[in-house]
């Protein structure tokens, strides 16, 4: 039986990893939260972890860390928002297990190291977030048939792709094999607003940017979905775990939210990756892979739906997909200034002390200080 530890447990994502690890029959090891006191004792009560930590305690930082690094697990699932998830991410790392990543702040504010942490420590990240989860399984699917050989010969080698690349001890891609890879395609939902013009947007209150249609996520990411700098942290995300550049990963609003994302080949050939829009799918993959068990989430029905649809992101209503390709393509420490401002406006916008148009002009004004490449 896999053990697991869920850093984040009280949050949308640790909720949904508990239900997934009932349903698998899986131990769990440890759990953490930071402020959720009354949760994560009904947790504990019902899983028995060995441990529980509580963040908002004193010296909880610290134990959440030591529950990341000495925990025991087979899976360390990292699901705690905004950058206090960098730290126990790469605590999680650094014990050289399976790592299944939800939170995409520390490969923004952190890619490089993120993956030398991975590298060096020959742990496997398998992203959760619905959409690299679908271009983790479209690559995986395209080089299935790398042979045991094939795969030792590309660790042995120092190449620019092995440094980048989720696939430590599963399916090590050489650099010939990503450059089969043209462009990787970012579907997007488009949030609650993509019809509003630029003056509705301006009146968009946070109890109305809360109410996702499709997704059921945290606070914070669901305002980013809305700005659509959710997206753009997602591009970023993608760049460090795939090894590509910015230049070669495209967003498409897609708002049925059934294909996840796609992956188009040198050849001509695209694959896709489909499900109903459940978080429980991408996180028992990260659990399971690379078997495919029964899941939770009703079968996806096409006949039902009809139609797929998909649109080109107005950049002039949502600039801050915009502004994160900027920061992709100044560098590391433009992106950890991107991420930072951020989560500051947001915090602002929920609070009532900027609208919904200024968090992008927050997030800019902040970006246009920096210098660039670093």
């Amino acid at each position: 039986m896999k053990t697991v530890t869920i850093l984040g447990s009280t949050g949308s994502i640790g909720r949904q990893t508990l239900e997934v690890v009932e349903h698998l029959g899986l131990s769990v090891v440890a759990l953490t939260a930071y402020g959720n006191a009354e949760l994560l004792e009904q947790q504990a009560r019902k899983f028995k972890p060995k441990t529980a930590v509580l963040g908002s305690q004193p010296n909880g930082e610290a134990a959440i860390i030591d529950a990341a690094r000495n925990s025991g697990a087979d899976i360390i699932v990292t699901a705690i928002a905004g950058e206090a998830g960098l730290a126990p991410t790469l605590a999680a790392l650094r014990t050289g297990k399976r790592v299944a990543l939800a939170n995409k702040e520390p490969l923004v504010c952190a890619g490089e190291l993120v993956m030398q942490t991975a590298r060096e420590s020959g742990a496997q990240i398998i992203p959760i977030d619905s959409e690299h989860s679908a271009i983790f399984q479209c690559l995986a699917e395209a080089h299935l048939n790398q042979t045991t050989k094939e795969a030792s010969e590309t660790q042995e080698k120092d190449s620019p792709m092995r440094s980048s690349t989720p696939y430590a001890n599963t399916l090590s891609l050489s650099e010939a094999r990503m450059k089969q890879v043209k462009r990787i395609i970012l579907t997007a939902s488009g949030g609650p607003f993509r019809n509003l013009s630029r003056e509705e947007l301006c009146r968009v209150t946070p109890e109305q940017a809360l109410k996702h249609p499709n997704w059921d996520m945290g606070r914070k990411i669901t305002i980013d979905s809305a700005t659509m700098m959710n997206k753009g942290l997602e591009v970023i995300e993608a760049m460090h775990l795939f090894g590509v550049s910015p230049d070669k990963i495209e967003v498409v609003i897609h708002p049925e939210s059934i294909i996840h994302s796609m992956v188009e080949f040198a050849d001509g050939s695209t694959i896709a990756q489909l499900s109903n829009p459940d978080m429980r799918i991408p996180i028992q993959y990260a659990l399971t892979y690379p078997e495919r068990l029964p899941g939770l989430e009703k079968p996806l029905d096409l006949i039902a739906l009809g139609s797929l649809t998909f649109e080109k992101p107005d950049l002039s209503k949502f600039p801050c997909l915009r502004l994160a390709y900027e920061a992709a393509k100044k560098g590391q420490a433009a992106c950890a200034t991107l991420n930072r401002a951020n989560e500051e406006a947001v915090a602002m916008f929920l609070e009532g002390k900027i609208t919904f148009t200024e968090i992008a002009d927050v997030v800019g004004a902040a970006l246009s200080e920096h210098p660039g490449k670093g």
